[in-house]
């Protein structure tokens, strides 16, 4: 389905005016604007009417600049990237993709840097080191616009057995858990999750400069918190009367049977998760949990939607005012009043209308330590090796430095 949108600007009537106000009887010439072509690539569906609606504000706002014909196609977000390096040429002005195939689009020279009001934009969605701009940015230059901010994690809680004071330990949090005779959940076996407790401590993992495997310390014995650290501090987690390891089916099901009464979790579980708890659902940032003796906030990994510009537009200043025009703060407050994506835009993200959604205001604070997923798919495996083995209390008593290493021996090594 392919929509355009063509308004011709026609000023003759005030031009004629002014021509006799101003230059006599000085012969008339016809008033003459550029064209501008732009070419959309959007995913969802659902806010149509208000990307038509901020499109059309667009060319009222510009109309005595250019006249425009913009064309609006659908492309999933999913598969931007397979799309545009198919035929890059080819490729909208502007589209809209997912953060993780960010690496690649850039690397094939498929995402013009952004330089149009491009500190303010950064401003706009919390400074470089928020998550958003993370996503959005290499060796320090922005190369897409930030859009949204809903593909996280963080804790969900019933009100009923906690207080939001209690809800900042971890510790704190199993306690009171095991206290009622119920669970706080955390999936052990996904390399999402266990992430959470690593990048706490500052060991990192993430794509090597190759693009093609990963870079992991997860094993350090030089750092101030060392791997084993955190192996020690996770084995201690699961082996708490508290704690329970489960995906997000088990997740669901222990809440509907009141088994769990807290966890970690994302935002697409939110609205079933509010239907079971009520008046008790209840969200915030992920909690500070202890690694060697000290009190350690959580991170996450964090996902985006984001809008590029084609390097090969032939309009691409136009393109990025559009751009900007179409992630900014108050289009993002209306498209999450449209879709209930979580707006990147840090004003929009403290909006009312999204401050009063527990989830969505959670997801926002965690997003302060959340981190871009940029891994091959050689982490996972071995990520869900390591976290059955945590999970079961290290049932053959392994020793955990020679864990730790296997582990990332097989995060980190060359594809064939």
């Amino acid at each position: 389905m392919q929509i355009t949108i063509n308004k011709m600007i026609l000023a003759a009537a005030v031009f004629l005016a002014a021509s006799f106000a101003f230059t006599g009887c000085s012969r008339l010439q016809p008033n003459s604007l550029p064209v501008v072509k732009l070419s959309i690539w959007w995913s969802d569906e659902k806010d149509r009417d208000l990307l038509e609606q901020t499109i059309d504000s667009f060319q009222k706002r510009y109309a005595d600049e250019a006249v425009f014909e913009i064309t609006i196609s659908r492309e999933n977000v999913s598969t931007s990237k397979e799309t545009v390096l198919t035929n890059p040429q080819s490729a909208a002005d502007i589209y809209m993709f997912a953060d993780d195939q960010f690496e690649a689009l850039r690397q094939a020279g498929a995402l013009l840097e952004i330089t149009e009001n491009t500190e303010q934009i950064i401003i706009d969605n919390g400074g470089p080191n928020n998550g958003a701009c993370r996503a959005a940015m290499y060796d320090n230059k922005l190369y897409a616009y930030p859009l949204t901010a809903g593909n996280g994690y963080f804790l969900y809680y019933n009100s009923a057995y906690f207080t939001s004071e209690d809800v900042t330990s971890l510790d704190r949090i199993l306690d009171i858990s095991a206290q009622n005779g119920k669970k706080t959940a955390i999936d052990y076996s996904s390399g999402w999750y266990i992430y959470s407790f690593f990048k706490g401590s500052g060991l990192e993992i993430g794509l090597s400069r190759d693009g093609r495997s990963n870079y992991c310390n997860w094993n350090a014995t030089d750092t101030p918190y060392k791997g084993i650290d955190v192996a020690n501090a996770m084995l201690a987690v699961a082996a708490h009367d508290g704690f329970i390891n489960c995906d997000d089916q088990g997740f669901l099901e222990g809440i509907e049977n009141g088994n769990i009464i807290a966890g970690i979790n994302g935002a697409w579980n939110s609205e079933s998760i509010k239907e079971m708890w009520g008046e008790n659902f209840a969200a915030a940032k992920l909690p500070c949990y202890t690694l060697a003796g000290d009190s350690v906030q959580m991170c996450s990994f964090s996902g985006y939607k984001l809008l590029g510009i084609n390097p090969h537009s032939e309009n691409s200043t136009w393109a990025m005012k559009l751009a900007e025009c179409l992630s900014d703060e108050t289009m993002q407050i209306k498209r999450f009043e449209t879709t209930g994506e979580c707006p990147s835009n840090v004003n929009a993200a403290s909006s009312e209308s999204v401050q009063s959604s527990p989830a969505l205001a959670a997801l926002s604070e965690q997003s302060k330590y959340a981190y871009v997923q940029r891994v091959t798919d050689a982490f996972w495996h071995p990520a869900y090796v390591f976290g059955i083995t945590i999970a079961g209390g290290n049932p053959d008593d392994q020793d955990l430095q020679t864990l730790l290493d296997n582990t990332v021996n097989e995060i980190t090594a060359q594809p064939d």
